[in-house]
């Protein structure tokens, strides 16, 4: 390694250089040709939209392009696969999300990849603040509204999901059994059409991530009652977070993140590391990320990322165990 290329290291690492104002880290060794950054999901979700905010920024910083792949199906199993025998020689990536690195671990014990032993991770791109949606037709403004009205009310609120071990019914089922609100869970193939439903008032209630709906709580279509965060969101003013309701296992956010095959080379990681970290630090990625619903992660070595996957996937396994839930 160069004197230069350690020097680049050092001062990236302290947040002290301008996202576009170093193109020399393109003109090292690697990379020397496009990277392939995989999303497990189809277009268009919050996966979807993370992976390219941040493939656009890598492009940029390292000198190469980094092209979007969608690789979607089996609940991101397919692209996640993929990448997890793909060679690793830091050429093929995979945006990482919740429901691929940890729920799916969880639940499914016929998942045709490790969630922990394929993969090399490099850091988070986002958190994101999730929120427990309820529909606009319900006369229903408070979380303790909700409680009153579930109970008054048995066998009237059903909630959508994502599908059968998703985050969102994983979540939904722990917040009904701390909480003791009466819910019956309605899975769907996929957010989207959960959301549709939602909506429309085809059910009531739902758990989802901020950045997906936002639009939808600004136009009045769904009303936020708690927000999973560690802290208030600014988009969602005076909407309380799960600690603040006495139910701080609800308070987890989302993420998606960024990882490689196992065995990548440590040095490609700590540099796709340093050059994301580079990235998040700057004023206009934060404006970017904040307008969107996201928020910027705190600095996640890729050791402290590999240890959170794996807490995560233990608290899931235990909420799965509760509540008798399966996907194979």
């Amino acid at each position: 390694m160069t004197h230069d290329r350690r020097k680049f290291l050092r001062t990236a690492a302290a947040g002290g250089l301008g996202m576009l104002a170093f193109p020399a880290i393109g003109q090292s060794k690697y990379p020397a040709k496009p990277i392939t950054l995989v999303v497990p999901f189809s277009p268009g979700g919050s996966v979807d939209n993370s992976g390219r905010l941040i493939a656009d920024r890598l492009s940029r910083l390292l000198g190469q392009p980094v092209v979007v792949e969608n690789r979607g199906g089996a609940g991101g199993a397919i692209g996640s696969s993929f990448v997890a025998k793909a060679a690793p020689d830091g050429y093929t990536l995979i945006v990482t999300s919740q429901s691929t690195h940890v729920v799916n671990p969880a639940v499914n014990p016929k998942l045709p990849y490790d969630a922990i032993k394929d993969f090399a991770p490099i850091t988070l791109i986002d958190r994101l603040a999730n929120v427990l949606l309820v529909s606009a037709n319900l006369p229903i403004q408070t979380f303790d509204d909700l409680v009153k009205y579930a109970r008054a009310n048995p066998g009237k609120l059903n909630y959508a999901s994502a599908g059968t071990g998703s985050v969102s019914h994983l979540s939904m089922e722990l917040l009904k059994n701390q909480a003791n609100i009466p819910m019956v869970h309605v899975p769907y193939r996929g957010a989207g059409v959960a959301l549709t439903d939602l909506i429309a008032g085809n059910v009531q209630l739902a758990w989802n991530n901020l950045s997906s709906n936002l639009a939808n709580i600004r136009n009045g279509k769904l009303r936020a009652l708690a927000v999973a965060s560690p802290s208030h969101v600014p988009q969602l003013p005076g909407v309380p977070t799960f600690a603040e309701l006495k139910l701080p296992d609800l308070n987890l956010t989302s993420w998606t993140g960024l990882a490689a095959p196992a065995n990548t080379p440590a040095p490609i990681i700590q540099q796709l590391y340093v050059a994301t970290r580079q990235i998040l630090d700057d004023p206009a990625t934060r404006a970017a990320w904040v307008e969107r619903g996201m928020m910027v992660p705190e600095n996640v070595t890729p050791a402290a990322y590999r240890a959170e996957i794996a807490e995560r996937i233990r608290f899931y396994q235990r909420v799965a165990k509760a509540n008798n839930i399966t996907v194979e």
